[in-house]
């Protein structure tokens, strides 16, 4: 791990090569898995704004609606860490179906200029995961089986992770942290270790 303004950085956000397929993988991290998105405190009020608003919450099957009516948005999970209402056990509530993808309905919402908000970080940092250690973030890469296609498409385009990731990063840890990260794999890549 590299420590990159004050978070612990797996090297596998530089090893990694990534750029989602949906053609292939059809959206499946948005129903597969067993428990909902991790979000924070204040992503639940976003998301609780997001179900006021006609271009989400149309958007979504009378199951989310009456699971989110009945529920709320969000619960703990095994760990007690708030995640997104799932409905019977994997469907994110808030996945929208188009044909045989699914998609969020808020960052569609967001992506039609209905929304101010896009999505959870959490969902936008997907395969990159955080953790705490000791007070200091961890930025991690979970390796899934559903997301093959997107490694293969990655390595085909030669797009690292770190910078397929580039916009939900910045938004996350702000340009400083990006622009430290890009001149870490450089260098790694200089000395040898990206190759």
């Amino acid at each position: 791990m590299l420590e990159i303004l004050n978070t612990l950085v797996s090297l596998d956000l530089f090893k990694t090569f990534f750029c989602c397929d949906l053609a292939r993988c059809h959206g499946a991290c948005c129903i597969e898995g067993d428990a909902g998105a991790p979000v924070t405190i204040e992503e639940v009020e976003l998301l609780e704004e997001a179900i006021e608003t006609p271009a989400v919450w149309d958007d979504l099957s009378s199951d989310a609606q009456q699971l989110i009516d009945c529920e709320g948005v969000v619960y703990p999970d095994k760990d007690g860490e708030l995640v997104t209402q799932i409905i019977n056990g994997k469907d994110c509530v808030f996945v929208k179906h188009e044909g045989t993808c699914t998609f969020c309905a808020i960052d569609s919402a967001y992506r039609c200029g209905q929304f101010h908000w896009q999505k959870p970080i959490s969902c936008a940092l997907y395969p990159v995961r955080l953790s705490s250690i000791g007070g200091v973030t961890a930025v991690n890469v979970h390796h899934w089986d559903i997301c093959q296609p997107a490694r293969i498409l990655g390595k085909k385009l030669q797009i690292p992770l770190y910078q397929f990731l580039k916009e939900p990063l910045i938004r996350r840890f702000g340009k400083a942290w990006w622009n430290e990260c890009d001149l870490a794999a450089k260098e790694l890549k200089k000395a040898g270790y990206l190759d």
